[in-house]
């Protein structure tokens, strides 16, 4: 077993990654999880082939998944070329390498075959006031000194369509375990309902698992076709649907069950899961996606453009496989984000042999942000009686991890509360399941 874990040790990392927990070679701010980009389309026209390479890689960034965007290079000339016979797009951004008036020459140049509410990036190696307050006479957009920084572009792209935090109210959480049977499922209901009743914040829990999803069980409430028909029709899905969609869970959470039956298969079509979060973002700070255990385009688009990311494993050989595989993953698709949040589950099991917790991290080059122990008893005596694991026993260590993981992905602390236990703990105990409608 040694041997093979040891084989999984990463042996190269990326260059600046700092191997840490939450660590990155650029870490996100707050600012940055606000920018919302919206469908558009963009041109780029490049003089140098560093500033195509930074809008490529601006353009592979989850923020732009909204854009379809065009890079080529030629600069200002190949731009006025080209738009000679095709329609402007959106947004063209020009880069040239010229000096003040030859580069305002080029811009005029390209007035000329603009069509009417296209938008324009410049960008220049001039860094002069002067220069700048010509470009917004000719009505540029924006304006870039180089080089550009990727993250930088996309934020003034997000400033020149006014699409910051106003559009965007809510976070996304994805839950996903690293094999079936892990706890994923348990750890996102757990987590989520902390949230809601500690934190006091109001949370929207998605059960994307939508032939075995468990969440309405583990809340005690009828099965719902909540999700199935959220995503049936997206076109028609705004927040007064999702409202009537939505089931109470106390005051401040709320879900959208699985239907969990087998009479029909649930193809997802494209968009409909996009479409459910940005309506979902726009009614609530934190949305919650119980994400089921495969690898379709759509899960793995879900998972991509989430803005935090937890895998559930547990210390065995197969988890250990799969989590790196998914870290690795995420990482390439998402290099402007942290990496995704490692909890690894059921650790210290009776009689079941498992790979060190300091072994497993350094196999897969991601430091845990919680270890649950094994408490077999706990969980399902919670299960079967449809609560929360804190309702069935407010001590142990794994109502304290659940606790953490919620001040970690929402960078809260916990609201104080008058004696007498969690929000609305009272009118949940004691509760029998209800049989499904």
């Amino acid at each position: 077993m040694t041997d093979r874990v040891t084989e999984m040790v990463v042996e190269e990392r990326p260059e600046g990654y700092s191997g840490s927990s939450g660590g990155s070679p650029r870490e996100p701010t707050s600012a940055r999880e606000s920018l919302r980009i919206p469908r558009i389309v963009v041109h780029a026209f490049c003089d140098s082939p560093e500033a195509a390479a930074a809008i490529e890689c601006a353009a592979a960034d989850r923020l732009m998944s909204r854009a379809r965007v065009a890079v080529q290079s030629g600069g200002v000339a190949a731009a006025v070329e080209h738009y000679n016979q095709t329609p402007t797009p959106d947004l063209i951004i020009i880069e040239s390498r010229s000096q003040h008036d030859a580069f305002l020459a080029e811009l005029d140049r390209l007035a000329e075959v603009c069509y009417a509410g296209t938008k324009v990036m410049a960008i220049g190696s001039t860094n002069d006031i002067a220069f700048y307050r010509d470009l917004m006479r000719r009505g540029i957009s924006e304006y870039i000194v180089a080089p550009v920084d990727p993250i930088a572009l996309i934020s003034s792209i997000a400033g020149i369509y006014g699409a910051s935090s106003t559009g965007k109210l809510g976070q996304v959480y994805a839950f996903i375990g690293a094999k079936g049977g892990v706890g994923s499922s348990t750890l996102a209901h757990n987590v989520g309902w902390t949230v809601a009743h500690k934190l006091g914040s109001n949370v929207v829990m998605a059960d994307l698992d939508l032939p075995f999803g468990t969440a309405s069980l583990d809340f005690n409430l009828d099965v719902a076709q909540g999700v199935a028909e959220a995503i049936q029709d997206a076109g028609r899905l705004d927040e007064v649907l999702l409202d009537r969609l939505l089931q109470k869970c106390g005051d401040h959470l709320s879900l959208l069950s699985a239907p969990a039956t087998l009479e029909k298969a649930y193809d997802v079509q494209d968009g409909a899961i996009e479409q459910l979060i940005e309506v979902a973002q726009a009614s609530v700070p934190f949305l919650i996606l119980d994400m089921p255990h495969l690898w379709t385009s759509w899960a793995r688009n879900t998972l991509i453009s989430a803005d935090e990311i937890v895998i559930t494993a547990v210390p065995d050989l197969a988890n250990l496989r799969n989590a790196k595989n998914l870290i690795h993953v995420l990482r390439q698709a998402r290099p402007h984000d942290p990496p995704p949040k490692l909890v690894l589950n059921q650790v210290g099991m009776p009689k079941r042999p498992e790979i060190k917790v300091n072994d497993f991290a350094k196999a897969v080059d991601l430091k845990p942000v919680a270890c649950i122990p094994s408490d077999a008893h706990l969980f399902g005596t919670a299960a079967n009686k449809g609560q929360m694991v804190a309702q069935a026993s407010a001590k142990g260590a794994a109502v304290k991890a659940f606790s953490e993981i919620a001040n970690v992905i929402t960078g809260r602390q916990e609201a104080k509360h008058s004696r007498g236990g969690y929000l609305g703990l009272g009118s949940l105990l004691g509760r029998t399941p209800k049989k499904p409608a």
